[in-house]
């Protein structure tokens, strides 16, 4: 009887210390997992984290534009001849021009790439004086939501800014005086419909385009390729999307 009251009292021991134990476990466990999951980002963190993206992704992107042929070789930037004067461009290569019109359409190009040396600026100046109210919904949107969003609200404010230095660019590198030879030339042929497409407006919607393109893919390169990820701000705010 005796024995069998020390073996009952030491199973309820080893029950007890048992569960004291996994109880134990368990708070450690949690604990663990608690300090291993990242502090949840702040309002302040996100709107600082999408503005470097941004920032990151502008400098990038006008770098890679503002290169010899940075719009010429790029199809994704390339800059056609004005549409609403095709009909121009096949006149003049029927008459044995094509080389001047292709000349012409290389200094859109040329043009685009100039300006794009002066663009970084105003990306960065648009991008530091955003106020970011939904920045959470940008940052759980899609790849390109940063870059969509400062297209909406800064796409008016660049051209303003960015028609001049494409007026200048226009002129430096010869395309203005290419296309009033041009279209002189085109002009004169009896019963054709005179043409004058605004080519700073053509060429600075365009320069504008291709630029926002390349934003759109560092945002995409920053939310999904960690090395892409260059400051302790993207590692913080974009490492649990990639």
């Amino acid at each position: 009887m005796k024995a069998l009251s020390t073996i009952l009292l030491l199973t309820i021991t080893f029950s007890c210390n048992a569960q004291i134990n996994f109880k134990k476990l368990k708070e450690v466990g949690e604990n663990t997992i608690k300090m291993a999951q990242p502090a949840a980002l702040t309002e302040g963190e996100i709107v600082e984290g999408l503005k470097e993206a941004l920032k990151v992704g502008a400098k990038n992107s006008t770098k890679s534009a503002s290169k010899p042929d940075g719009f010429y070789k790029n199809k994704a930037l390339f800059i056609p001849f004005p549409k609403e004067a095709q009909s121009a461009a096949d006149k003049l290569k029927d008459l044995g021009m094509e080389k001047q019109v292709n000349e012409f359409t290389m200094t859109l190009n040329r043009a685009a790439e100039e300006a794009c040396k002066k663009a970084a600026p105003i990306f960065i100046d648009a991008i530091l004086n955003m106020n970011i109210s939904d920045a959470k919904g940008i940052l759980k949107g899609s790849d390109t939501s940063a870059t969509h969003y400062l297209r909406k609200s800064t796409r008016q404010q660049l051209f303003n800014q960015f028609a001049p230095i494409i007026e200048e660019a226009l002129s430096k590198v010869g395309a203005t005086k290419n296309w009033e030879s041009l279209a002189g030339t085109y002009n004169k042929i009896p019963f054709v419909k005179k043409v004058n497409p605004d080519l700073k407006a053509y060429t600075t919607n365009l320069a504008i385009k291709g630029l926002f393109h390349l934003v759109s893919k560092e945002e995409t390169k920053i939310r999904n390729n960690p090395t892409a990820r260059v400051s302790e701000i993207l590692k913080k705010v974009f490492g649990g999307n990639g």
